[in-house]
């Protein structure tokens, strides 16, 4: 799953607990034990199972999650209180380890627009979109995106020599903002001292909208390399993202960190072989350094074939530590396949003819849950953008072609709020949307197939959704709107 240049890639569902939420058959003190928990056993919304002489009833798919540790306000199981027949078998397999940081703190000032809150609303920022681009802080106030975040995500810090380190000095932090793009229209000084480009836009963002917390992420495609020096001293390596993002100049301006490593013992841009722990390690070593009270987040491959990338590292312990886990539930397919198949690169299932089993979204997800991440840490990623392919000849997936097709930045790569026009979906297909026009071929999500999305979120129990990256929206954000308003 590939993106030059620039990468992409939960804290809890909030869920309030009421008697409206618990079945009617609900068990009292004198009711018998439903049939005992096992740690191998799937359960679905409403079913029920019993632990140590209490009933239980599951709110949404789980495995692996004793309910005797997970049925709190954020968490997967109610607790119907005491049964008959004394206490139940308990599991020959030990639950997996509760996380050691507490969800997140829900925003304390509701946004003004969208959906109700409780899901978080996660988007990108890329450093570099302040030139070509020119996308500013500014266009997240002005688009309406601003009110229904929760978290940005700043992408990216650089991982150079096994540490962290800034990426485009420029763009983070010497930049001059005018009047015109500045996020509050005040200029900025060349006081000394003064602070200046992303990083102090950012820091007045969040003035305006503080129930927005803003995350440095680091790595990325390009920037992943650094890694594997960072896996052979992990301590080294979090010490380093410590200084970095608590740098006095800006240390107010961020509220956690996110690995965007691609990918542990896998290869990406490049290679890894640092064994299947050492994702663990390096996500332990900044949870060690960083303390319980940071937001500690990752985006981790959504590779959901056997034997692929999800199985090859020990995903499941590194993510006990964070607070949020982003799967990059996009990239699947594109012109870096330029003969084809067609196919979208976010597909949410599968569908006849996808050309790889196993690369779609809920093949992910549900491995994920399989090896015991929490659904109330796992956001589902969607894209602003579609890739695309030309010399196509059929308007159905699964055509053939002569290469990319034509990009305004990147061959193959094009923004939504240039397709809805250039382009406009013809057809859907694996939950995502497609357009054939001329010979060209583009896969993308719209804010209808934006919306189905958020309702497998729902019905998944998932903490939300993620996506890259602000700038391929439309100018009054209407892909974040169908984000917001439909969780």
């Amino acid at each position: 799953m590939q993106k030059s240049l620039r990468r992409a890639l939960w804290a809890g569902v909030f869920v309030v607990a009421s008697t409206a939420m618990v079945p009617i058959s609900q068990a009292s003190a004198a009711a018998a034990c439903a049939p005992a928990w096992s740690s191998t056993a799937v359960y679905v919304k409403d079913n029920v199972a019993s632990q140590s002489g209490h009933n239980y009833t599951a709110k949404w798919w789980t495995q692996n999650e004793s309910p005797a540790t997970h049925s709190g306000q954020w968490d997967v199981w109610i607790d119907n209180g005491a049964c008959g027949g004394g206490p139940t078998t308990p599991p020959t397999t030990p639950p997996t380890t509760t996380p050691t940081t507490p969800p997140t703190t829900p925003p304390t000032t509701s946004p003004t627009t969208g959906g109700p809150s409780g899901k978080n609303v996660v988007g990108y920022f890329a450093e570099w979109g302040v030139y070509a681009r020119q996308y500013f802080v500014k266009n997240i106030v002005t688009s309406g995106s601003a009110a229904k975040m929760t978290h940005i995500l700043y992408a990216f810090g650089n991982t150079s020599n096994g540490q962290c380190s800034i990426g485009d000095s420029y763009a983070d932090y010497d930049m001059a903002y005018t009047t015109a793009n500045s996020v509050d229209g005040v200029a900025d000084t060349w006081d000394a001292g003064a602070l200046r480009g992303n990083f102090n836009q950012l820091r007045k963002l969040k003035k305006m909208y503080p129930n927005i917390k803003v995350i440095w992420s680091f790595g990325g495609w390009t920037w992943s390399g650094g890694f594997t020096q960072a896996a052979a001293n992990p301590a080294a390596f979090a010490d380093s993202c410590y200084n970095l993002v608590k740098d006095s100049r800006w240390s107010d301006v961020f509220d956690g960190i996110d690995i965007d490593w691609e990918y542990p013992n896998a290869c990406g841009l490049s290679c890894d072989s640092s064994g299947p722990a050492a994702y663990n390690n390096v996500i332990s070593a900044l949870r060690n350094r960083f303390g319980s009270s940071f937001i500690i987040t990752s985006a981790i491959s959504a590779d959901g074939t056997n034997g692929g990338k999800l199985d090859v590292a020990d995903y499941a312990s590194g993510i006990q530590k964070l607070n949020l886990v982003f799967p990059m539930t996009y990239d699947y397919f594109g012109a870096f396949s330029p003969q084809g198949p067609t196919a979208p690169h976010s597909p949410l299932t599968s569908y006849a003819g996808i050309p790889t089993a196993g690369f779609y979204a809920d093949a992910a997800i549900q491995k994920l849950k399989s090896k015991g991440v929490p659904a109330n840490k796992i956001l589902l990623g969607i894209g602003f953008y579609g890739r695309g392919w030309t010399g196509v000849t059929q308007s159905a997936p699964g055509g053939t072609a002569t290469g990319a097709a034509p990009g305004t930045y990147e061959a193959g790569i094009e923004d939504y709020k240039v397709l809805k026009n250039s382009c406009p979906a013809t057809g859907t297909v694996g939950g995502t949307a497609y357009a054939y026009c001329g010979n060209n071929w583009w896969g993308y999500d719209t804010p209808s197939t934006i919306a189905g999305k958020m309702t497998y979120v729902k019905n998944q129990g998932l903490a939300g959704a993620f996506f890259w990256e602000f700038s391929g929206d439309t100018g009054n954000g209407e892909l974040v709107s169908a984000i917001k308003n439909n969780l």
